[in-house]
């Protein structure tokens, strides 16, 4: 597998066409990529990301503008982002592309070569989409190859009209792109990767793509392993994953692949060459607002949370300033950012916004930044900033019971980073809504006969303690609910 420059890369995801227009309203003319001020993207470097991950460069059709101004869901959902919006404001979905090429209204293909560059000599590389389950209905190849796309037939039409539709030319009914635990995406048409044909054209669309960027995100691609494919259509393909990853690293050595995927099929995505695969389950415990869970799902092998995507919200959740409560915000995105991975942060999250803008739109509303969340994430990624976080060792560790019949031990998550320079990081959080007392075994065994401080990089707290005892019996922890510390660790 490809590594960033760390062992822990950080990424920042922005919705392309709303960060345009926003720009534009900013600085009042229009701005595509080739014009981004620098400013801009001098901001971004120095917050500390290894990545820029662009959403929706890609070209999109009139027909999928159509779709999304004509659906009434939709347009109940844009009322509540967007109360103002107007029919300029709505787009086609980033998702339903009609080529692997920008659009001009972005600055076109010579445009985004223009910004990697810029992004490249700040120490930053980009990011793109890649959707490999289906395409727009009307891309070209709904006239030149029709094949490539799986069909239907008059009574699936009738009794799906949900999941099937007549092509735009000719009779043709097609399926439309779908997940197989819902209905399909009406703007989308599925694409048949049981045709050896369709497989080699969509490698050659992400070799095309490859060359755009540094990496790419792969839009819901468990879909296309054998055995979700043939569970969705009843159709056999030939595994895509493996061949084409390496394909792409014989041309590309370092180029990274992350995979949008859940239904426990992380590690099959690994396993085929999948730098980074996304850990919903992480997300989905910390919302269950329960400690254990997210204690077990820490106990998994090192090597699999290292290429692990770390979230609390992306452009399909709800914000976390939304989600979480604002103690409990603070708790999670400590577990989230501070266990390795892949960091993952997304555009409006370190000011705290609330609205998620739907994909449809290309304009957000006004929000005002919340200033304790702003702090917390300046903090957080100041810290991430740090080579033993980057690049450093990981310990879940254990925790005890401070006294008999005192159960609220079990409400801790506590862990340690180490490097080769004796540098030393404690984190602990009492992730549970009441008060919580543990002893906590430290990792390091050369205390005794030392003091050792803990000072606390997101307070001003700070604590001196006999190694001796924390060899013996451990750290004791006495901490408010959702309380959290994350010390740095030194022997005097």
């Amino acid at each position: 597998m490809s590594q960033s420059n760390s062992l822990y890369p950080s990424l920042y995801q922005i919705n392309t066409r709303v960060w345009l227009r926003s720009l534009s309203a900013r600085y009042g003319q229009p701005i595509t990529l080739a014009q981004v001020p620098d400013e801009e993207l001098n901001q971004l470097a120095s917050l500390g990301f290894d990545w820029i991950w662009l959403l929706g460069v890609w070209r999109t059709g009139d027909l999928g503008q159509q779709i999304a101004g004509e659906l009434p869901e939709l347009r109940q959902v844009y009322r509540e982002a967007l109360p103002d919006y107007q029919e300029t404001d709505i787009c086609s979905s980033p998702f339903a592309i009609t080529a692997y090429s920008v659009s001009p209204d972005l600055g076109g293909d010579h445009g985004l070569a223009l910004f990697r560059e810029r992004l490249q000599e700040r120490g930053l590389q980009l990011m793109l989409d890649f959707i490999p389950n289906h395409t727009a209905r009307d891309h070209s190849w709904l006239t030149l190859h029709p094949d490539y796309y799986i069909q239907g037939n008059e009574d699936q039409l009738l009794s799906q009209p949900f999941n099937y539709d007549r092509a735009a030319h000719g009779d043709r009914i097609i399926a439309y792109g779908r997940d197989p635990y819902f209905q399909g995406w009406s703007d989308t048409f599925q694409l048949n990767y049981g045709n050896p044909q369709l497989q080699t054209a969509m490698q050659e669309e992400l070799i095309k793509v490859a060359g755009f960027c540094d990496g790419v995100r792969c839009d819901m691609a468990m879909l296309i392993l054998p055995e979700v494919f043939r569970r969705t259509w009843g159709i056999e393909m030939q595994p895509f994953w493996l061949e084409t990853i390496s394909r792409i690293r014989e041309i590309y050595p370092d180029f990274t692949f992350i995979a949008e995927v859940y239904w426990d099929l992380e590690r099959t995505l690994q396993g085929q060459g999948f730098d980074f695969t996304y850990d919903k389950r992480l997300y989905d415990r910390l919302h269950e607002q329960e400690a254990r869970p997210v204690c077990e799902h820490l106990l998994a092998e090192l090597e699999f949370q290292s290429h692990s995507v770390r979230f609390l919200e992306n452009h399909d959740e709800r914000r976390a300033s939304v989600t979480f409560p604002p103690q409990v915000h603070q708790a999670a995105a400590l577990i989230t950012y501070l266990t390795p991975g892949l960091r993952f942060f997304h555009q409006g999250q370190l000011q705290g916004y609330q609205a998620r803008i739907p994909m449809q739109l290309c304009r957000a509303p006004k929000e005002y930044q919340d200033p304790p969340i702003a702090k917390l994430y300046a903090q957080l990624l100041e810290l991430l900033q740090l080579p033993i976080l980057q690049d450093g060792n990981w310990q879940l560790l254990e925790c005890l019971p401070a006294w008999q019949s005192n159960r609220t031990w079990d409400s801790f998550v506590a862990f340690s980073w180490h490097d080769n320079e004796d540098a030393r990081f404690l984190v602990v959080v009492n992730y549970s809504p009441h008060q919580s007392q543990c002893y906590v075994r430290l990792p390091w065994g050369d205390l005794s006969g030392k003091q050792v401080e803990f000072q606390d990089k997101m307070s001003e707290a700070e604590y001196i303690r006999r190694g001796a005892d924390l060899q013996q019996i451990g750290l004791y922890l006495d901490m408010p609910a959702w309380g959290t510390h994350v010390f740095e660790v030194r022997k005097t």
